[in-house]
């Protein structure tokens, strides 16, 4: 089984080569290169190739894929929105992810970012390296006692519902599918907003929540579910998190509710225009009037670049999920649960 693996940082060669020990039958070839359709033709006399959330797997690049005789695309991360499913299908080509990995990671990642926004952590460590040890314009509140809602109540956000509780936070939780184990088993959740005609009413949480915290799927109804009309039913100075989806949130409306004080304090680890820009150092250049350095220009915003998942423990899992499907499809044995996308 020979995977020619794009988008290669040292972290990913680290990773996966460590694990490949135990899967024989496995040859892994890493370049740097990012899978787009000018790069598709590398992968000739290879058998699948290994792609991460920021390549382009669009309808060419399957075709191209296709043509040379790959079979099987492995994306290494939870989501699968890169690739046109439906081309993949008409192709007859195999696509598998790795459905969760380290939900913990990521969790801490979220609470990471509201602590560190909402007491200006950031600001302060570099006011201490420039010697000034002046605490104005960093006060924050405090977590305990407070209200934290949580949109999406599956592995990840099921997590962070246990780290709040641990905070001594009262927990609501928001999801088309309630996790009742979380409130009568666990205690972690308080209780779940209602679910009227087959839709949750988000209304309630936004206006009753001190941090909200996303946690969903992105699909046509959850697009820009946070914009101008949720963010003006949220408390003043909420606390908002995003370690989702960045098209959950329609980024000018969240600057709005920032510049308007409504939103208190923000962390980001994604943002609907991030795909420029993951995995890539762009020191050199000047990027202007960007998103990104519109939402650096603030305060009260701490971003970080698609890295939530970001652990030893989570590549280790990723490597070894997606080298069992590699050679579960070489074999002809059964993929990992959940991990078939197509």
């Amino acid at each position: 089984m020979k995977i020619l693996f794009y988008g290669t940082a040292s972290y990913d060669k680290d990773s996966f080569t460590k694990e490949l020990k135990d899967y024989p039958d496995v040859k892994i070839d890493f370049t740097e290169t990012n899978l787009t359709p000018m790069t598709a033709p590398l992968a000739r006399g290879y058998d699948a190739v290994c792609a991460f959330v920021n390549a382009d797997c669009g309808a060419m690049t399957l075709e191209i894929l296709s043509g040379f005789g790959v079979k099987l695309v492995l994306m290494r991360c939870a989501g699968f929105d890169a690739v046109n499913v439906e081309v993949a299908k008409d192709l007859g080509m195999k696509v598998t992810r790795v459905p969760a990995y380290s939900p913990e990671a990521i969790a801490e990642h979220a609470m990471g970012l509201a602590l560190c926004a909402n007491r200006r952590i950031h600001k302060g460590y570099i006011r201490v390296r420039e010697n000034n040890f002046d605490l104005t314009g960093l006060v924050g509140v405090t977590l305990h006692g407070k209200t934290a809602g949580i949109i999406g109540t599956g592995r990840i956000g099921a997590a962070l519902c246990r780290i709040c509780k641990g905070f001594g936070m009262y927990v609501i939780g928001a999801d088309l599918y309630p996790n009742q184990k979380l409130i009568d088993e666990e205690h972690v959740v308080d209780e779940y907003v209602d679910i009227k005609d087959g839709k949750v009413d988000y209304d309630s949480l936004y206006s009753r929540a001190d941090l909200i915290s996303l946690h969903a799927f992105l699909n046509e109804e959850s697009y820009h579910m946070i914009n101008d009309d949720s963010i003006s039913k949220m408390k003043d100075g909420v606390i908002f998190v995003n370690t989702a989806r960045g098209a959950l949130v329609d980024s000018n409306a969240l600057i709005r509710g920032i510049r308007a004080g409504k939103i208190g304090a923000a962390g980001l680890d994604v943002y609907e225009e991030e795909n420029a820009n993951v995995y890539q150092d762009r020191e050199d250049e000047i990027l202007g009037s960007s998103i990104t350095a519109r939402f650096c220009s603030f305060p009260n915003v701490v971003m970080t670049s698609h890295q939530a998942f970001f652990t030893k423990e989570a590549l280790g899992e990723i490597a070894r999920v997606t080298l069992d499907n590699a050679q579960a499809f070489a074999h002809g044995t059964d993929f990992v649960p959940r991990s078939v996308v197509c």
